[in-house]
């Protein structure tokens, strides 16, 4: 067993309560615990306040891939962050709607294609850069294919960025899609 010394005590609980504090600021939408009466079943909630419902049918819109950049909330509306993740393609480089909807947009956008994804309930999908034959309008099943990984915007060659706004603000994608890892404190020094 590892013993601190009383001197380093205080640098060790600031540590620590900084390390929580950025694990709690870095989720953005976190789930609640199970209610067996309620019948939307497992429910989150948003930064704001808002609910949403987590849903257990989203999936990743690549096969094989490596999470190449994190989501990272932005300290304000308007301030710097990445909205998003960044997914590296390992294997094919075919495009899946990671649930069911409607397409918003399909086009491009300052010289890369986007296709966003509109699933109901205030939560909207965003794709890039992809190439789609998609229009508008257009309903989308869940894991159907939408199009290929494209070139462009500020993701590395080969790679796809997927962002998630829930009612107009972008959350992390990976609380809908389970995978969004629990925070560990890890010893100082």
């Amino acid at each position: 067993m590892r013993t601190i010394a009383p001197a380093s005590l205080p640098r060790f609980r600031a540590a620590a309560a900084l390390a929580l504090v950025v694990s709690i600021a870095a989720v953005p939408v976190t789930a609640s615990a199970s209610n067996p009466d309620d019948p939307d079943g497992p429910a989150g909630r948003s930064a704001d306040g808002g609910s949403v419902a987590l849903a257990r049918d989203w999936l990743w819109p690549v096969d094989a891939f490596r999470l190449e950049r994190p989501f990272v909330a932005p300290p304000h509306e308007y301030g710097p962050g990445h909205r998003g993740i960044d997914l590296a393609v390992l294997g094919e480089d075919g495009v899946s709607a990671p649930a069911a909807g409607a397409v918003a947009f399909s086009g491009q956008v300052a010289g890369r294609g986007v296709l966003t994804i509109d699933h109901g309930d205030g939560l909207v999908s965003t794709l890039e850069p992809v190439e789609s034959t998609l229009v508008a309008g257009a309903p989308v099943a869940a894991g159907a294919a939408v199009g290929r990984v494209s070139a462009g915007g500020h993701t590395a060659p080969g790679a796809l960025h997927l962002g998630v706004r829930l009612d107009g603000r972008y959350i992390n994608p990976l609380v809908l899609l389970g995978g969004v890892p629990r925070a560990v404190l890890l010893p100082c020094c």
